[in-house]
């Protein structure tokens, strides 16, 4: 889709149902609802975790990528069940919201997240500031990702790049 042109129309109802998307997506992942995580996404989504420069030189290399809503599940398994780790919070802020494209049954969302990490024992510290380039489509009746594509800023990525983005 050519930048300088506006997406056709999506109605306003649609549109708060897209801001609603991310941010119940950025709550549950705050919460530590990580069982939660995949019922975002369609059964055969993809997920990846790139960083900027692969992006933008369309490179197929991804610090994470899961090729379905079962890898991503085995993922949460994974977190839960076999990493020992320092218990801290997440907080996910998620801006600018945009559509960038629809489709006939989709629709093309970009939009900026910021990751905050605490731990008990240290001060608050950002972990990781990027972007989302994000297909949605409609399935029963709600909005879920078809295409997650987290494009982090830093080339320099921290060991416990394993929750969710």
């Amino acid at each position: 889709m050519d930048a300088a042109a506006p997406p056709p129309a999506l109605s306003l109802e649609a549109r708060f149902e897209v801001i609603d998307l991310y941010t119940a997506y950025a709550e549950t992942i705050n919460d530590g609802r990580l069982e939660a995580w995949p019922s975002f996404f369609t059964e055969d989504c993809s997920y990846q975790v790139k960083a900027r420069e692969n992006a933008e030189r369309d490179l197929p290399l991804a610090a994470i990528r899961a090729e379905s809503r079962g890898m991503l599940e085995d993922r949460v398994v994974s977190i839960r069940k076999a990493m020992l780790y320092v218990p801290h919070y997440w907080l996910h802020m998620i801006s600018g919201v945009r559509i960038t494209g629809i489709g006939h049954d989709t629709i093309d969302v970009r939009a900026n997240y910021c990751i905050i990490r605490t731990m008990q024992d240290r001060l608050s510290e950002l972990f990781q500031v990027g972007r989302y380039q994000d297909r949605l489509v409609r399935q029963d009746g709600r909005l879920l990702f078809r295409e997650k594509l987290c494009i982090y800023d830093s080339l320099l990525i921290p060991n416990s790049l394993v929750y969710p983005i």
